[in-house]
């Protein structure tokens, strides 16, 4: 079953305690980011939004006891659209609450090679990313099947990533 719209949506706003994602591209083509990413490649500084509901997502499920989480796969050196997304999103995202981590796999194996892109909530239902290789999204896909493959791949990931804070500290 693909997601779209609001049934997609309705997965942040229904989960309990926890929707965490496995980024794995170094870059995402989002149309919405067109403009900001071509001043930021320009040389211009990366404004957060004033009026960001993400942000407020993120507050308000930690407000009762939910978390917002991701481990994003990189390499060095870091990719302009990673660049971008640290100053654009992660910075401003981890200083709200979002439990933001990086997994450097420049110089050692990728424990999770070939897992592809994925949110997971509550450790239950598992929505699938799908992407054409230059990171233009193609669909979300909400897997049908046992997610325990994918608290294991959360399980990994936690364990090899550091907090984003503390990897842009050695950049």
């Amino acid at each position: 079953m693909l997601l779209a719209g609001d049934a997609w949506d309705a997965k942040f706003r229904n989960f309990t305690k926890e929707a965490w994602r496995l980024e794995t591209l170094p870059q995402y083509i989002v149309p919405q980011e067109a403009e900001e990413y071509s001043r930021f490649l320009s040389g211009q500084p990366v404004a957060p939004e004033e009026d960001d509901e993400w942000a407020d997502l993120i507050k308000t499920h930690r407000e009762t006891g939910g978390t917002i989480g991701r481990v994003h796969i990189v390499t060095r050196p870091l990719s302009d659209y990673i660049r971008f997304e640290f100053a654009q999103y992660y910075a401003p995202q981890s200083d709200v609450g979002e439990d933001i981590r990086i997994l450097d796999v420049t110089d050692r194996p990728n424990p999770l090679e070939g897992v592809q892109d994925f949110w997971m909530f509550d450790r239950s239902t598992v929505v699938l990313m799908n992407y054409e290789p230059d990171g233009k999204q193609t669909n979300r896909e909400l897997f049908d099947g046992d997610p325990a493959s994918f608290v294991e791949y959360q399980r990994i990931a936690l364990a090899e990533a550091v907090p984003f804070s503390e990897y842009v500290k050695q950049l």
